[in-house]
Parts: C-alpha cells; sequence; structure tokens
C-alpha cells in the first residue's frame, strides 16, 4: 500500500486569482488563504500571497504566508514541489478571516502590505475532486462557493482586478472554501 505523506487540510479558505490589466497572461495577484491549515509539522493560519503591481518587475510581495514558520516552510517542497512556487519564501502574516452567508472578508497583513478581500454574491456550495495537473499537482477535495462578486483593498486602496474564469486549482479563481484537502 502507498502513503499519502504530503498533504494539508484548511478550514476558512478565501481565494482570489486576478490581473490587474487585461492584456496579463499570468496573474499578478494571488490572494490564497485559510483560518486554519493543517499539516503533518503543525496548524496555522497560513495560506500564499503574489502581488506584482507592474509585471515586468519583480513582486513587491510573493511567498507562503503563515503564522507559524515551520507550517509555512512545509508547502513548497512538499505540496507545490515542481512549480514556480517550490522554492517560494516563507513571510510571517497576520490573519483575519470571516466568512458569512453574505458575505466573506480576509484581511493578511505582510511585509508591510495589507491585503483585503471582500467576496460576495455567492453561488450554492459545491463538491470538488480535482486529480492532479501540471498545476496543480496535487490532489484537492473540498467544498467550494464561487464568489461572483469581489473586490480588493491593498493598503486601503481599491485595486481595479479582472478575475479570470479559472484560477491556479482549475476551478473558479474567486472562491470560498469552508474546508479542503489537498495531497500528493
Amino acid at each position: 500500500m502507498s502513503n499519502v505523506s504530503k498533504w494539508m487540510s484548511w478550514e476558512g479558505g478565501i481565494d482570489l486569482v486576478a490581473v490587474t490589466s487585461p492584456d496579463l497572461q499570468m496573474p499578478n495577484v494571488i490572494v490564497h488563504l485559510g483560518r486554519m491549515v493543517n499539516t503533518p509539522v503543525g496548524n496555522a493560519a497560513s495560506g500564499m500571497i503574489l502581488w506584482q503591481p507592474d509585471p515586468a518587475t519583480m513582486p513587491a510581495v510573493m511567498g507562503f504566508v503563515s503564522t507559524d514558520e515551520t507550517v509555512g516552510k512545509y508547502f513548497g517542497p512538499n505540496i507545490f514541489a515542481g512549480t514556480p512556487f517550490e522554492q517560494a519564501p516563507v513571510l510571517n502574516a497576520t490573519f483575519d478571516i470571516e466568512i458569512g452567508a453574505d458575505k466573506a472578508v480576509s484581511k493578511c497583513v505582510v511585509a508591510g502590505y495589507t491585503f483585503e478581500v471582500e467576496m460576495s454574491d455567492f453561488t450554492a456550495p459545491y463538491l470538488i475532486n480535482r486529480e492532479p495537473a501540471a498545476m496543480p499537482p496535487f490532489h484537492q477535495q473540498g467544498v467550494e462557493i464561487h464568489a461572483r462578486k469581489v473586490s480588493l483593498k491593498i493598503n486601503g486602496e481599491a485595486v481595479n482586478i479582472i478575475v479570470p474564469p479559472v484560477g491556479i486549482t482549475g476551478g473558479p479563481a474567486s472562491v470560498v472554501s469552508p474546508n479542503g484537502v489537498y495531497a500528493r
């Protein structure tokens, strides 16, 4: 029997992938957060942030974010191995995530930036079961709720974003995920 040894699960997920210009081919905004993320090495509020306001330069913020460095260091080599995120740094962050029936709000403070996402106009919840692909290279199971209305503020300033139909997980690019698991 083969064993699953590389996994993570979460509660209270907020996932946004976006671009700030229609001519961008790759996302320059990723806010992928979990109120509580569980791994074989521990549990902590964690996620991933990418903010690249000028796509011609290095990102202003890019990395795994966590309240626990050990948990943050787990993601790259174990979950995201073989992807551009495998060597991403771990950044200490604070999190506030509130998910209600009509609105979900997240606030992540990291590296001198405050990222605030607000989501609403939700679909009904649905189950996911996605097989591994080139990106992402892991099994995914869980519950998602597509948010059809999304806003982003960075350091208190509204950022105009375009949310593509599909994000980095293979599903909608703006979802609330009450719970789920990634496994390799």
